[in-house]
């Protein structure tokens, strides 16, 4: 990819988060909304190794619903986004009871010469809440990640699972006659996956813009990781219960697919 190619890409997608910024923050409020408190979270919070006095690097920081959360927890972070408007919402919802534990910041993570000013070894660990698959690049974040942490330190992020929630899929309810019983079954058809795309769709209903989605099937994603010198020591999967209802419609994320993880979450730990 040019860098006149990621640069249009950007503009694009930073538009986009800028215009739907508003409405993100109406809808996830304070604690986020169902998605994030029943699924992203807790898979982050599973593998999360940082403590009270650590200092973490928050990548694609929205609304800062992470950034309070680490905060929460007596951890300084410095929460970044590349759309200001994002970061606007998030420091008029981060209140003085903070303190100076959060600190945000307008910042391209896929501009590896402006995440390198922020200085090597100066971060306990990363994190980064479904915001990988916004970006038009990885490899430049993920070298930069390298360098900014301290050795051992870990980078944990949440993605759409790129098997079983990429731009792609189709989310299907099939009804069956099972021996004179009505049985409806609900399934996700995955038509492609191992080819990398770029394609436009909706984080949240009624937004005004789409934005790009960026898909990375799993062995290019990891590959990226693993050439910047990190590897692989955590995964979750998590899904919805079964007794969850569903969203706006039967086939929303919910219980009708309680099998099938919405969400991948990763922890990646420096050699």
């Amino acid at each position: 990819m040019t860098d006149f190619d990621r640069r249009e890409l950007n503009q694009e997608t930073q538009s986009a988060w800028n215009a739907t910024a508003k409405l993100w923050d109406d809808r996830m409020g304070e604690k986020g909304n169902y998605f994030h408190q029943v699924v992203v979270w807790p898979g982050m919070e599973d593998l999360l190794e940082l403590k009270a006095g650590d200092r973490a690097l928050e990548i694609g920081c929205g609304t800062g619903l992470v950034a309070r959360r680490l905060a929460d927890r007596g951890i300084n972070v410095l929460a970044c986004d590349f759309a200001p408007e994002m970061i606007r919402y998030a420091e008029a919802r981060t209140h003085n009871n903070y303190g100076d534990r959060i600190q945000y910041k307008v910042l391209d993570a896929t501009d590896e010469a402006a995440l390198l000013k922020l200085g090597e070894c100066s971060f306990d660990g990363a994190v980064s809440a479904m915001a990988l698959m916004d970006m038009a690049e990885i490899d430049p974040l993920l070298r930069s990640l390298a360098k900014l942490l301290k050795p051992g330190s870990c980078f944990v992020f949440a993605i759409s699972h790129p098997c079983f929630n990429n731009p792609h899929i189709k989310m299907v309810a099939e009804l069956e006659d099972r021996a004179g019983e009505l049985v409806t079954e609900y399934s996700i058809k995955i038509p492609r996956y191992l080819q990398p795309s770029v394609a436009p769709g909706l984080a949240i209903e009624n937004q005004e813009k789409p934005h790009l989605y960026f898909h990375r099937p799993l062995h290019l994603l990891f590959r990226a990781a693993f050439q910047a010198g990190f590897f692989l020591d955590g995964l979750e999967e998590p899904s919805f219960s079964p007794e969850l209802t569903p969203g706006n419609s039967a086939l929303s994320w919910g219980g009708n697919f309680s099998q099938i993880p919405p969400v991948l979450v990763a922890r990646l730990r420096l050699i």
